[in-house]
């Protein structure tokens, strides 16, 4: 008998991940980042959460999430950090480390939540 592989349900996620990250690699270019510190980490981070992202949607592991989880933190925390504050790049950096920490968590969440039917009354 043949098995069949079903996807996961939040592979959906690690797929919005992948977007999200793919658009800060390339935001550089597109926002015109011309500091060395911001172009600098959209790519590293932005690489970073592609990559990630792809090897979740190939073989999962919990693990992952938690780094995705890290790495937009340090996006959020990264302007104040490596000092282009009140720049467009900015903006980018804490927006899309809010929703890839925000994706990822709630993957997170859904890996641990198994539902339960509810009682029939």
């Amino acid at each position: 008998m043949k098995r069949t592989v079903l996807p996961r349900r939040e592979a959906v996620l690690d797929v919005y991940i992948l977007i999200l990250g793919a658009m800060l690699l390339l935001s550089p270019w597109v926002m015109a980042v011309a500091r060395g510190p911001a172009r600098a980490d959209a790519w590293v981070s932005g690489a970073v959460i592609v990559a990630l992202s792809a090897a979740a949607l190939l073989l999962f592991a919990e693990w992952e999430e938690w780094i995705v989880v890290a790495c937009g933190a340090w996006l959020v925390a990264s302007p104040w950090l490596l000092g282009f504050v009140h720049t467009s790049a900015m903006r980018i950096d804490v927006g899309v480390g809010l929703l890839v920490m925000y994706l990822a968590a709630l993957e997170l969440w859904l890996i641990h939540y198994e539902p339960t039917d509810a009682p029939k009354s």
